[in-house]
């Protein structure tokens, strides 16, 4: 019996990635820009560290819910085009099988080998076959609500965690320098692991996450700084 060959894809991570990447980024830019922005406003160190705890929080509870209601709703989606698949393929089968046949035609296969792979994948699982090749659903690419939700939530406050950490322990004078170094400095990191374990290209990644987070914390601050000098 030969030996099966079994491969590994960075594609099936994009579930849970996506969401634990998106939680850890929105953590640092936003509760860092929220701190820097009441800095710049020349506020007292409590009241940003408040005002930071109160982000840390608020945030990832907007995120638990956001990605829930998201993935939910991309899942009910699905969930009816699947139940639309099924009334077709009750309707008139062999229509359904002419069309994921004209499908792999497509995809570079002749006709007539292109109808026995049609009929041999709708014997085995016709509502399978026609929603990862018609459709385009499949597991690989399909993430759980309560677990995205979680890890959104979860990565959200690990990553609002640092600026507030660098808060604490950063003297007031270098207090908003210290927060930018350690926010970008870790947000080009968190891009590259990201683009590592997606196998994607590192530097792309990272230069796009420092560029627009620099950006997003210049703006806050300069607000902060506008409506603290008023």
């Amino acid at each position: 019996m030969p030996k099966i060959h079994r491969e590994t894809h960075s594609i099936k991570h994009i579930g849970w990635l996506r969401a634990a990447v998106l939680g850890a980024n929105d953590g640092i830019v936003s509760t860092a820009s929220l701190v820097l922005g009441v800095a710049a406003a020349h506020a007292a160190h409590g009241s940003i560290l408040i005002a930071g705890i109160a982000g840390l929080v608020s945030g990832s509870m907007a995120m638990a819910t956001g990605e829930y209601v998201s993935v939910s709703s991309q899942a009910d989606t699905e969930k009816s085009a699947l139940e639309q698949e099924r009334a077709e393929l009750a309707e008139n089968f062999s229509a359904e099988e002419s069309e994921l046949a004209a499908i792999y035609v497509k995809r570079g296969l002749d006709l007539p080998l292109a109808r026995q792979v049609a009929a041999k994948l709708m014997e085995h699982d016709a509502v399978g076959a026609h929603a990862q090749d018609e459709l385009g659903i499949s597991e690989v690419t399909t993430a759980n609500p309560l677990q995205a939700a979680m890890a959104s939530a979860c990565s959200f406050a690990a990553g609002a965690a640092l600026p507030l950490a660098i808060l604490m322990v950063s003297p007031e004078p270098i207090l908003m320098p210290a927060i930018v170094c350690g926010a970008l400095f870790s947000l080009a990191f968190l891009g590259g692991l990201a683009a590592k374990v997606g196998g994607a290209k590192i530097l792309p990644g990272v230069l796009r996450v420092t560029f627009w987070s620099a950006l997003a914390m210049a703006i806050t601050a300069g607000a902060g700084a506008l409506f603290g000098a008023a």
